[in-house]
């Protein structure tokens, strides 16, 4: 929980910034500080790894930024591009946590409510809303990629130790059955290529009854 938290926070501070940015001195350069970013990102994601938790929480934050960055310096909520928020939605619940999605639409509906004039009509405020409707949507997908990585990393596991299995376990004994076979000189020999067979069914019965649970 400790990490969701952090990264709340972190995005709670990208979220201020990127609504206090269009009051600034610097609002003029938005579109060199947005290239800036994306350059900035790029090499990290080259120099870093590529799927470490620390360069998606980059990603997360570049983003949330040059999509605040575009839709406040464009006309907020009346923004052509309005509609970069819904996608930042669902991809901060893929970069992230799924319940990064929630903070993040809370956030902004606060943020962009704070920087409304008073007395807006229905209408106006129709953009800011539908961002809680749009929040459970991206939580759910958020949470079935979480469930379908956790079903990847099982089943590379489940590899590695089959591979682990037939590269030591089973080759050892075959290792003994074929130097048994190369020095037959009778019924000693034929007794341990049959011992080991034995040994070689059981631990398979076994491998198998440990894969079905």
């Amino acid at each position: 929980m400790a990490k969701e938290i952090i990264h709340s926070l972190i995005l709670i501070f990208t979220i201020a910034l990127g609504f206090l940015f269009p009051k600034s001195v610097l609002a003029s350069y938005d579109l060199q500080i947005a290239a800036s970013l994306f350059i900035f990102f790029f090499l990290v994601k080259k120099l870093a790894l590529p799927n470490s938790p620390k360069t998606r929480l980059l990603e997360s934050v570049i983003f949330t930024l040059i999509v605040l960055l575009i839709v406040n310096t464009t006309g907020s909520i009346r923004s052509p591009f309005f509609f970069l928020i819904y996608f930042l939605l669902f991809s901060l619940s893929l970069l992230l946590e799924p319940i990064i999605s929630m903070v993040t639409s809370l956030t902004l509906i606060i943020f962009f409510l704070l920087s409304l004039p008073n007395d807006q009509n229905f209408s106006v405020l129709l953009p800011i809303f539908s961002l809680a409707f749009i929040t459970p949507f991206a939580l759910f997908l958020g949470k079935e990629y979480e469930e379908n990585q956790k079903l990847k990393v099982k089943s590379q596991k489940s590899k590695e130790e089959t591979f682990l299995f037939l590269s030591l376990i089973l080759k050892n004994h075959l290792k003994n059955i074929a130097e048994a076979a190369e020095n037959f000189l009778g019924d000693h020999q034929l007794s341990i290529i049959k011992k080991q067979t034995e040994k070689m069914e059981k631990l398979i019965e076994k491998f198998e009854k440990s894969l079905s649970l």
